[in-house]
C-alpha cells in the first residue's frame, strides 16, 4: 500500500516543483530504494544543470539540488549538459569485518550511473554515480579520460543539498584543521560558523567560511533523521557544507590550499569522494548504517591476523595532568624505563593487552609553540632515561604489546622523509601498533589538516604501516570516511573533543551533552579513540578546577556506547587499586560479533549492547546528558533458553555528575531473553552491564532479576 502511495504521491512532487525556477526539462529518471521506501529522481533543470531529489516514505528530503564542478582557468562544468545514457543495476551480498562492530555486513543497493556531455563546445562528458540503500544515498562525479583534457583544477565543486524544512541540528563549525569543537544545537537557519573562529585552546583553527563539519545530524520536524557526510575520501580535499541560512541550502565547500592555490588537482580518469545522506526513522537507525563503510571498496590488504583489538594504558593522561612531562629538560620525564615497565606489570595483571608510551623520543622541548618545527623528531632515537630495546623485551616477557607514538608536531614532510625508518624500526621490534598526532599548524604554511595534499599524507602514512603490519591511531586526524574497510590497519582515530579537554578545563570540559551528541554525529564516522575510564572525576591534587563531567558508572558505560576496537584505561593506574568497578574494564570485550542499538535520542541518551566476537558474552552501555533518567532495556538480544549472570555497575541512588560522581553500584542477578532491565541514570550518568552464560549451581545462586 505505501509503495501504491508513494507512486500517486510522486506526479504531484513532479508538478510542484515545475513550478520552481529550476525547470525540470525531462521526466525525472527514477531510482528506488530495496525496499521501496526511498526513491531517487535525476533530472535536467531547464538551463541543462544536473539536479537530484531524495524522497523517503513520502517525504521530500533533499528538493531539487544541483551538481556540478566550478573549474579554475577553465568554464564552469554545469550547464547545457544532456543525458547521453543511464544504466541501473542491483547488488546484494555481505562483506566480513576483520574487526568491528560487527562481524558481517549486508551491502545491498540499487545504482543508477548517468552519463552527461556538454552540449556546447568543449563537449566535457563526466558520470553521476547514485547507490540508493535502505537507510540513505551516496553518489558521486566520475570523469572519463577525454580528449584535450589532462587535469581538473578544482575551484570549488558545487553540489547542493536543498533542504526542505529548518530542521534541528548538531553541528560543528567546518573547521579547516580541527574537530575538537563542541556540538551546537540549533536550527538550521540559526547555524553561525564564523562566530566559533576563536577556539579557545588550540591555535590551528582555521574556519573562513560559515559551513559545518560533517558528519552532520538532523531532525526533521516528522521526526526522521538525517546526516550528511562522506565516503572513501582518496586524493580529494575534505568537504565542509556551507550553510545559507535563509533558503536552508547547504552547498559543498571543499577546504583549499593557500600555498598552491586551489582545492583539487586530479589527472583524469578520477573519481570524487561519496557525497553521503543517512536517513531513518529514529535516532538508533544512523547508528546501526553502515553506508560510509560499504561505499568503500573491499579490504586490500588481506590477512589482517597480524593485529588484535585491544585494551590499553599508557603514559599519556600523567601529562594532561601535570603530574608529569613529555620532555626531559622539565626535570619529570614521563617515558622513563622505570615507569613504562609499572604500566607494563599492570597491563599484565588486569587483561589488558597493551602499553602507550608518549615523550619517548627526543625532540619535545621544541614540539609546540615553534614555528620552525621541521626536523623536531626524528623517530628512532629514545631519551637517555628511556631504554627502548629493555622496554619491548620485558612487555614481551610479560604477554604486552607497545604502542609506538609519533608526534609529527604538523611537519609531515620531516615525518615523511623518516617513515621508511620508523616504520623499520617498529617491525625489527615486532610493534604492531602506532598513535600519531599533528598538533600545531601544517607546515609549510598554508596547507590545512584536511586539504587534499594532507589527506594524500594520512594515506602515505596508512599504506607505508601497511607495509610492516602496523596499525594507525590517527590523532589530530583528517574525517573517518569508512576507508577501514580498504585499509583495515586504520583502526581508530581522534577527531573530536577528546577526554584531555576535561583536565585542561577549557570553558569547563565537555559537559554532559557531549558525548551523547558524540554517539550519533562524530562515531557515524567510524571508531574513536576517546580515552575512557576515568575514575578519579575530581583531578586534585594536580588539577584543582578541573573534573570530568560525567559519573564514574558512565566511564565504564563508554567502552561499549562509544566503538574503538582500541580502547584505553586512560586513568593513573593507581586509582584504579582498590576500585571494585575495574572489573568491569577487566572483563569487557573490544571486538564485537554483533551490535543492537537499544534506543537513543541524539544529545540526550544512548544505550547499546554489544556480542563478544566469538563468544556468548554480551556487554551493554547507556549513558545520558546532564537530565536524570529511566531507561529500559530489553534482553531479547540474548539467545532464548539460555541464563546469564549479569553484572550491573550503575549510579548509586544519590550520584550526580558534579556533586557525587564516583557513587556506584554493584549488582549481580540472574536474567534471560525475557528479562527488561530498569536504568535508572543519574544526571550525568551512566550503567554498564556484563552479561555472561551460566548454568547449573552457579546460575541458582545468582538472585532473578526483580522485573
Amino acid at each position: 500500500m505505501r509503495q501504491t502511495i508513494l507512486l500517486l504521491l510522486l506526479p504531484l512532487l513532479y508538478l510542484s516543483s515545475c513550478q520552481s525556477a529550476d525547470e525540470p526539462s525531462n521526466e525525472p529518471l527514477r531510482l528506488s530504494s530495496p525496499d521501496g521506501q526511498a526513491e531517487l529522481q535525476f533530472l535536467l533543470t531547464a538551463n541543462g544543470s544536473a539536479a537530484y531529489r531524495l524522497i523517503y516514505q513520502d517525504e521530500v528530503l533533499i528538493d531539487t539540488s544541483t551538481l556540478g564542478m566550478d573549474l579554475q582557468d577553465a568554464p564552469k562544468l554545469q550547464q547545457g549538459l544532456e543525458i547521453v545514457s543511464s544504466d541501473e543495476r542491483s547488488v546484494s551480498d555481505t562483506w566480513e569485518m576483520p574487526w568491528g562492530e560487527q562481524r558481517s555486513v549486508a551491502n545491498n543497493y540499487r545504482e543508477l550511473a548517468v552519463a552527461l556531455q556538454e552540449t556546447p563546445n568543449p563537449k566535457r562528458s563526466f558520470r553521476m554515480v547514485f547507490r540508493l540503500y535502505d537507510d540513505g544515498l551516496g553518489f558521486r562525479y566520475e570523469f572519463p579520460e577525454q580528449e584535450g583534457i589532462a587535469e581538473f583544477v578544482i575551484a570549488e565543486e558545487l553540489t547542493q543539498f536543498q533542504l526542505t524544512g529548518d530542521h534541528e541540528s548538531w553541528w560543528i563549525p567546518g573547521d579547516w584543521d580541527i574537530y575538537e569543537h563542541l556540538y551546537n544545537e540549533t536550527r538550521v537557519s540559526e547555524i553561525d560558523a564564523i562566530s566559533k573562529r576563536d577556539h579557545p585552546n588550540l591555535a590551528q583553527t582555521t574556519i573562513p567560511n560559515n559551513a559545518v563539519n560533517t558528519p552532520v545530524t538532523m531532525r526533521t520536524a516528522s521526526g526522521l533523521h538525517l546526516s550528511f557526510h562522506e565516503a572513501d575520501l582518496t586524493d580529494y580535499a575534505g568537504m565542509t557544507l556551507g550553510v545559507d541560512t535563509s533558503s536552508l541550502l547547504l552547498s559543498s565547500t571543499l577546504v583549499g590550499s593557500d600555498r598552491l592555490g586551489y582545492k583539487v588537482k586530479r589527472m583524469l580518469p578520477f573519481h570524487t569522494p561519496w557525497r553521503t545522506i543517512q536517513f531513518s526513522e529514529n535516532a538508533a537507525g544512523l547508528i546501526d548504517s553502515k553506508l560510509i563503510v560499504n561505499l568503500n571498496e573491499p579490504n586490500q590488504l588481506g590477512d589482517l591476523s597480524w593485529f588484535k583489538p585491544t585494551k590499553y594504558v599508557g603514559i599519556w593522561w600523567e601529562m594532561h595532568l601535570g603530574k608529569s612531562s613529555w620532555d626531559m629538560a622539565s626535570g619529570k620525564h614521563g617515558a622513563t624505563t622505570e615507569n613504562a615497565k609499572r604500566y607494563i606489570d599492570f597491563a599484565a595483571a588486569n587483561n589488558i593487552g597493551a602499553v602507550l608510551v608518549e615523550g619517548w623520543n627526543t625532540g619535545w622541548e621544541h614540539w609546540i609553540g615553534f614555528e620552525d618545527r621541521e626536523g623536531v623528531f626524528d623517530f628512532v632515537t629514545p631519551y637517555e632515561d628511556y631504554d627502548l630495546e629493555e622496554v619491548v623485551r620485558y612487555a614481551k616477557e610479560k604477554g604486552v604489546e607497545i604502542i609506538m607514538h609519533h608526534e609529527t608536531s604538523a611537519a609531515p614532510r620531516t615525518y615523511e622523509a623518516q617513515l621508511d625508518t620508523a616504520y623499520r624500526l617498529m617491525d625489527r621490534l615486532g610493534i604492531h601498533a602506532v598513535k600519531t598526532g599533528y598538533v600545531g599548524k601544517i607546515i609549510p604554511a598554508g596547507e590545512y589538516h584536511h586539504g587534499q595534499w594532507m589527506v594524500n599524507h594520512y594515506r602515505k602514512v596508512l599504506e607505508k604501516a601497511a607495509e610492516h603490519q602496523v596499525a594507525v591511531n590517527a590523532h589530530e586526524p583528517i574525517k573517518a570516511t569508512g576507508i577501514r574497510r580498504t585499509f583495515p590497519n586504520a583502526v581508530s582515530r581522534e577527531g573530536l573533543r577528546g577526554q584531555e579537554f576535561n583536565a585542561w578545563s577549557v570553558e569547563g570540559g565537555n559537559p554532559p551533552s557531549h558525548l551523547p551528541t558524540v554517539a550519533f554525529t562524530r562515531m557515524l564516522a567510524g571508531p574513536i579513540d576517546f580515552t575512557p575510564g576515568i575514575f578519579k572525576i575530581k583531578l586534585q591534587p594536580y588539577k584543582e578546577e578541573s573534573q570530568v563531567n560525567t559519573t564514574l558508572a558512565q566511564q565504564l558505560a563508554l567502552y561499549v556506547v562509544i566503538y574503538s576496537p582500541v580502547q584505553m584505561a586512560a586513568d593513573l593506574i593507581e586509582h584504579y587499586k582498590g576500585q571494585p568497578a575495574f572489573q568491569f574494564i577487566r572483563d569487557v570485550a573490544v571486538d564485537w560479533e554483533q551490535s543492537k542499538v537499544l534506543n537513543g535520542e541524539v544529545g540526550d541518551y544512548v544505550t547499546i549492547a554489544r556480542q563478544e566476537r566469538g563468544s556468548d558474552n554480551w556487554f551493554l552501555g547507556s549513558i545520558t546528558d546532564e537530565n536524570p533518567r529511566q531507561l529500559e532495556a530489553a534482553l531479547g538480544f540474548l539467545p532464548e533458553g539460555q541464563t546469564y549472570h549479569a553484572r550491573i555497575y550503575r549510579d548509586a541512588d544519590a550520584a550526580h555528575w558534579d556533586n557525587n560522581p564516583t557513587a556506584i553500584t554493584i549488582e549481580d542477578y540472574r536474567v534471560d531473553s525475557g528479562t527488561t532491565l530498569q536504568l535508572k541514570l543519574a544526571a550525568g550518568g551512566g550503567a554498564a552491564v556484563s552479561l555472561m552464560p551460566v548454568e547449573g549451581e552457579a546460575a541458582e545462586k545468582l538472585a532473578p532479576y526483580p522485573n
